[in-house]
């Protein structure tokens, strides 16, 4: 995780970056296979060159990226997590706690959905 370390050196608020951590360390415990990366000053993992999923904070949330496709095969799930979302990430306040069982769904759709991706971003 030394990758994100000057990323979470930067959150002023102690329990921003602790949650933050937390759900970097998990999405990188749980699926080894990603590769954990900084793009455009945002945390990422890829599988084989190609993006799965990123996060970046706000003052009130935790944005996660799971790019169009994500938002809309999970929105029901989204919106009954309380999630709100827009065309390409969903945001987790601060108070919410993650719903790690809906987040290990996304990211396993989107690594089997881009399983033959010689792009970075979906076309």
């Amino acid at each position: 995780m030394e990758v994100f370390a000057e990323y979470l050196a930067e959150i002023e608020n102690p329990d921003h970056r602790a949650r933050t951590e937390e759900v970097l360390a998990w999405v990188n415990e749980t699926f080894p296979n990603l590769k954990p990366e900084i793009k455009w000053n945002t945390p990422m993992f890829t599988n084989n060159g190609t993006f799965i999923i990123g996060f970046s904070i706000a003052k009130q949330h935790m944005s996660v990226s799971p790019e169009a496709a994500g938002i809309e095969r999970f929105e029901a799930e989204l919106k009954d997590a309380g999630y709100s979302h827009t065309k390409g990430i969903f945001r987790i306040t601060w108070a919410k706690p993650v719903d790690f069982s809906l987040l290990t769904k996304i990211i396993e759709f989107n690594i089997q959905d881009k399983a033959n991706y010689t792009s970075f971003w979906r076309v």
